[in-house]
């Protein structure tokens, strides 16, 4: 599936049918409650992307065979209440999603997809996730960077409204910046942690001496009896 922001909804849409199959009304409001923190979620940005990944063989549609008025396989209806159709993941759509949840890079960083991987690191690997948050701070920092130049030579020219607009954009990218860095610390401790008790289970253990058998010297071996 192409990237840019059809990916993002392909990781949505899997990453909520991997907590549980939904109805398509079910899946709507799940990716209006996860998209809508982070941007504008179009209903007709939907269709294609369930279609594509129906042809792709990621999900399945299940019809509930008790509704007569079901459409029949391989119908997309997501407007109808009385429809039962179910959307769930195949064997390759969860192939696909821990790919998807593997993917550290760049694309992970930006604006647009960042908020989406954050909702699922709980099905992410910890190397990842440190990788990702890294790569968010760093790209915030280097935005701090330029807006902090760019404040700084246009200040003078600046009405006071523009001023504290700029200013508030300073104040939310310094927050997330210290936000992130609490979140790197965490997951360091973290690792390290499980590294450490990775490490105690792996070590040999010293076995305990046994104490020596009566009648016998300090080597373990028993006196000899006295021929007097």
């Amino acid at each position: 599936m192409a990237s840019g922001r059809s990916g993002v909804l392909e990781l949505a849409v899997l990453g909520s049918l991997h907590e549980t199959p939904l109805h398509g009304y079910e899946l709507r409001k799940r990716l209006n409650s996860l998209l809508g923190m982070f941007r504008a979620f179009s209903y007709g940005s939907l269709y294609p992307c369930l279609r594509q990944l129906l042809a792709d063989g990621l999900i399945v549609e299940d019809d509930g065979a008790e509704d007569a008025s079901a459409p029949a396989e391989g119908s997309i209806t997501l407007t109808g209440r009385r429809s039962k159709i179910v959307y769930r993941l195949t064997a390759e759509g969860k192939e696909r999603l821990q790919e998807l949840l593997t993917q550290a890079g760049p694309s992970a960083w930006e604006d647009e997809s960042f908020g989406i991987h954050f909702a699922f690191f709980r099905h992410t690997e910890a190397e990842v996730r440190l990788r990702i948050l890294e790569g968010r701070r760093s790209r915030l920092e280097e935005r701090l960077d330029g807006v902090r130049t760019a404040l700084a030579r246009t200040r003078e020219r600046l009405d006071s409204y523009t001023l504290e607009l700029q200013r508030h954009g300073l104040e939310s990218v310094e927050r997330e910046v210290r936000w992130l860095n609490e979140l790197i610390a965490t997951e360091r401790r973290e690792s390290s942690a499980a590294e450490a008790l990775h490490s105690a289970e792996d070590a040999p253990q010293e076995k305990t001496p046994r104490a020596p058998a009566p009648g016998s010297d300090n080597r373990g071996r028993r006196s000899a009896p006295d021929g007097n």
